[in-house]
């Protein structure tokens, strides 16, 4: 339904094949084969044409093109460190980040340094606390 309406199908031909890949798992993590009584179809083609059908095809064809994969794991890790979407003017620390990631085999710590040493997370304010907030901090202290 939704990738018959042309608003929603630019977004839902790329998220709908991933999430039918791992439609067999069901919330909780627990394989199933059928939901309301209706067997799965977890078809899918991903927006370059690559099939998938179950997770071990949505691997190989995430693994055959790491860089999407790899930008888009360092947008999210990013704008939950930053507590903010990325926006157009991040994507040069986020392609930064990503490829000294990919020099480095990917280890997490090069992707968690990159974005605490990213212009952005380091000129990140701090949320105001009201001067109430500190007035009852100040009194549990004492």
């Amino acid at each position: 339904m939704h990738r018959k309406a042309a608003t929603c199908r630019s977004c839902h031909n790329v998220i709908d094949p991933i999430g039918l890949a791992l439609d067999n798992f069901d919330v909780t993590g627990r394989w199933r084969y059928n939901e309301n009584g209706s067997a799965l179809d977890t078809r899918g083609q991903l927006y370059d044409g690559t099939p998938v059908t179950n997770l071990p095809s949505l691997v190989d064809a995430l693994v055959k093109r790491p860089i999407p994969l790899v930008r888009t794991f360092t947008e999210n890790l990013m704008a939950y460190a930053l507590g903010r979407r990325v926006e157009d003017f991040d994507e040069p620390t986020v392609r930064a980040i990503a490829a000294s990631a990919a020099a480095n085999d990917y280890k997490f710590s090069t992707f968690v340094n990159g974005i605490v040493n990213s212009t952005a997370f380091r000129s990140k304010r701090a949320d105001v606390v009201s001067a109430d907030m500190d007035n009852k901090q100040d009194q549990h202290q004492h």
